[in-house]
């Protein structure tokens, strides 16, 4: 097995399948590696289709937020021919995983896929401190995601405390970010309201 850059628990990467990127968390318990993925999704389909799955870090909240919501144009990945299989990563990743992806269990909203590592690159040598800012970026995201499905009232509360966070905490990237999220959020409720 190899060394892995992931650590114990649930990783938040930018995943990436044939030209397709979307923000995941890779699960990595006991030396496992799994992903739960709602069905439907391109990241989904695509992993069915191939059984591969590429783990991309990089520290720009910018990306998740577009990956989360849209698509990212095709300069935006590198090929890595991995045991003959061309494999896509993004091309500003500053390290990346290889797996092969197999489903293991399937329920009526999802899949639970098995992650194999094959191959690992570490392309930049940086330490990120923490910072409050990025991280409410994260959340902000994955809760957005959420709450365009459901309206919840809940995650809209959330999505309103960790914008304050990254605008508060953050740099240029994350604030440049939360204002991305809201404006997604904004443009949402109003086409709903259509």
């Amino acid at each position: 097995m190899l060394d892995s850059v992931l650590q114990e628990g649930i990783n938040e990467v930018i995943g990436t399948t044939h030209l397709n990127a979307a923000p995941m968390g890779v699960i990595l318990r006991g030396g496992r590696h799994t992903l739960a993925l709602f069905k439907g999704s391109h990241t989904a389909e695509n992993i069915i289709r191939d059984g591969w799955f590429v783990a991309n870090l990089i520290h720009d909240p910018v990306i998740y937020v577009v990956s989360a919501f849209g698509d990212l144009p095709d300069d935006t990945f590198a090929t890595e021919t991995i045991d003959g299989t061309p494999m896509h990563r993004l091309a500003a990743a500053e390290a990346w995983i290889a797996f092969r992806a197999d489903v293991i269990g399937e329920s009526s909203e999802a899949y639970s896929i098995l992650l194999t590592p094959l191959k690992e690159e570490m392309l930049q040598h940086q330490i990120h401190p923490v910072n409050r800012g990025f991280n409410a970026i994260i959340e902000a995201a994955v809760h957005s995601t959420r709450y365009i499905m459901n309206h919840d009232p809940e995650l809209e509360w959330l999505i309103r405390h960790h914008l304050a966070l990254a605008k508060k905490c953050g740099g240029e990237r994350e604030k440049e970010a939360a204002g991305m999220v809201e404006g997604l959020i904004r443009e949402f409720v109003v086409e709903e309201s259509i």
